[in-house]
């Protein structure tokens, strides 16, 4: 009867694995009574006279839901099983844990020293080189009149300053000349005479003429001269005011202009400066004052060097880039304005507290999961290794190390390695974890195709549902765009899934497209502040996805793609018709852990494929729109 049961419970496919874990226990407990029924009880005791053994588990790393009671092989990947002690840790605090040396070991647990050390950090930029605005000059007319002749009559003709460029001939200057004369004149008549008031006034009109016709474009020189001979010029030569190159001419001879009328553009090539743009995340690496190299497509094999005069304010909402600028000698002019330039900046990194050499833990250590990164401390001066939880915040990376900014101290002893295996005994154990903030209750295990946690109503509920906003409001146009972008996402993903290379680009080239259709016009107020945010961080995702040369590198920034289009969906309030599911596997990506969205309930890995379809459990979803609206 037992084992007719049991057959027909092996049938369905839902039950196997229950069926084998089963079998292991029933083999122990088999074990046991051939023994003779477990441990003796000696004569005029009993066990509660006996010190109690401390119990053990043994689970699987990968899949904390595998509890058995011996060693042996995990009965879903078949990796070794690790145990996990189950004694008494009272002392410790919610997020830590004790393990066996064995555990240790078997989990490859690897541990560095938090200490501070000298970051030399590389900033690449691109850029161009462009005009020296303080030695750029238009040069305009200041009287109305007629060019007659042109000293210079193209572009890209080397002047110095003081040369002439053009000759003007202006009938109100030609006068405003005679009323100098005149007044000069008057004055030296009034000088002969012994009617002071007089003679001061006419050194006050001589004064007046003067600076009325130096106004007009003269120089001391010429209106010296034009004293000198008693004539006034018919033609007034107009000069450079500075040397360098003519950029622009707008003068043509036998032309009339204004006053005002720009007739031409010089600009001084000794100095140049190189405009260059950098990302936000690369702006605490840069400062004024500081040298950069930099190389130019048209000189190959020279470099050059500059200093950052300025760094702008005013970040640029549509590249999401700050410019920075540098000047640079170019006494040869080899550097000519719209050259691309190619810069590197060696920066420093310094703490913040006191200027010194910061903190810092290798990329390895932290698990970052939205704007969360956790990292596992060794507790030191216990007996057995024991390891706690811990929330850090982070400075810039830097190569392969982040910066601390603060939740450690120097001399602390961080994981790099095993750390999601940690991560994993902490969630057996209801406790707080990366994956489980909160701790208690069940946890979102990784599994192979199994249920998991839900809110009762067939919808996985949000890990940290006490920090969810309610989305932004906007119109259901701008959401139905959206979509489009998820349904070729989705695709992907399938394909991905699938092992189809071909179509997985297809259809991210769709999602590109379709995020290039996206109306930001249809938002406003806060959802366009937090779309122009946002925006930008999708785009930059989806191009690598179109970018990545194979079904691997594809495959290596699917996370972050998934990542920003979940984060997105969730703000803007996308509901879709049918549920959409976000699936985590911490195997993917090296054992760092993958995310992606999709539409089944059973899991389709887009990281391992064919290889292991099934790797990966739900841990969140939309609500569908139904839901919503039942609210």
């Amino acid at each position: 009867m037992l084992f007719s049961t049991i057959s027909e419970i092996a049938k369905s496919g839902t039950a196997r694995r229950v069926l084998m874990v089963v079998a292991i226990v029933a083999a122990f407990g088999l074990g046991l009574i051939l023994r003779g029924g477990g441990e003796a009880v000696p004569e005029g005791g009993s066990h509660e006279s006996q010190p109690k053994a401390k119990n053990s588990i043994w689970t699987c790393s990968m899949h904390p839901q595998i509890k058995l009671p011996k060693p042996g092989k995990c009965p879903i990947c078949y990796m070794d099983l690790i145990p996990l002690d189950m004694g008494d840790e009272e002392d410790l605090g919610p997020r830590a844990i004790v393990l066996t040396e064995t555990a240790v070991a078997l989990a490859e647990i690897q541990t560095v020293v938090v200490e501070p050390r000298q970051m030399d950090a590389m900033v690449k930029l691109i850029g161009q080189v462009n005009f020296d605005e303080t030695l750029y000059r238009v040069i305009t007319t200041r009287v109305p009149g007629r060019i007659d002749t042109l000293f210079v009559d193209y572009t890209g003709v080397k002047v110095s300053k003081g040369e002439r460029l053009a000759s003007l001939y202006s009938p109100d200057l030609y006068a405003t000349q005679w009323e100098l004369l005149n007044a000069v004149r008057a004055e030296q008549e009034f000088r002969k005479g012994s009617d002071t008031f007089m003679q001061e006034s006419a050194i006050a009109t001589v004064a007046s003429a003067k600076e009325r016709v130096r106004l007009w474009g003269l120089t001391e020189e010429q209106i010296e001269g034009i004293i000198s001979r008693g004539k006034a010029l018919d033609h007034l030569d107009i000069i450079s005011p500075l040397g360098g190159i003519v950029v622009h001419k707008a003068a043509m001879e036998g032309m009339y202009v204004k006053t005002g009328t720009s007739i031409y553009t010089v600009a001084d090539l000794t100095r140049v400066w190189v405009t260059l743009n950098a990302y936000e995340s690369d702006l605490p690496l840069l400062r004024e004052g500081q040298e950069l190299d930099f190389t130019v497509e048209a000189l190959p094999g020279r470099s050059f060097s500059g200093e950052i005069i300025f760094i702008d304010p005013i970040l640029d909402s549509k590249t999401r880039t700050v410019e920075v600028r540098v000047v640079v000698e170019n006494r040869n002019g080899d550097l000519k304005p719209g050259m691309f330039v190619n810069a590197a900046a060696n920066s420093k990194v310094a703490s913040q507290a006191d200027g010194g050499n910061p903190l810092v833990i290798p990329a390895t250590a932290p698990m970052i999961t939205g704007e969360r990164a956790v990292v596992y401390v060794r507790i030191p001066n216990r007996e057995r290794p024991t390891f706690e939880g811990r929330v850090v915040v982070l400075g810039p990376r830097v190569g392969d190390f982040y910066v601390v900014k603060s939740g450690l101290q120097e001399g602390e002893i961080v994981v790099t390695k095993g750390n999601f295996k940690i991560d994993s005994a902490l969630q057996i154990q209801a406790k707080p974890s990366m994956m489980n903030p909160e701790g208690g209750g069940p946890t979102p295990g990784h599994n192979h195709g199994g249920s998991s946690p839900s809110s009762g109503s067939g919808e996985t509920m949000d890990m940290d549902q006490e920090e969810e906003s309610a989305p932004l409001t906007v119109s259901k146009k701008f959401q139905d765009q959206l979509g489009r972008i998820l349904q070729a996402y989705l695709a992907m993903q399938s394909a991905m899934a699938a092992d189809d290379d071909p179509t997985a680009k297809s259809a991210a080239q769709a999602a590109n497209k379709a995020f290039e259709l996206v109306d930001m016009g249809l938002l406003q107020d806060d959802a366009h502040m937090v779309w122009m945010n946002d925006g930008p961080l999708l785009k930059k995702k989806l191009i690598a996805l179109v970018s990545a040369g194979n079904l691997e590198d594809r495959r290596e920034v699917l996370r972050p793609a998934s990542d920003t289009l979940w984060m997105i969906l969730g703000k803007f309030g996308y509901t879709p018709t049918e549920p959409v599911r976000y699936f985590h596997c911490p195997m993917a990506i090296d054992s760092a852990g993958g995310n992606w969205i999709q539409l089944a309930k059973e899991t389709n890995n887009p990281y391992y494929g064919a290889a292991m379809l099934r790797c990966g459990s739900q841990v969140d979803s939309l609500l569908t729109l139904s839901q919503v609206e039942g609210r």
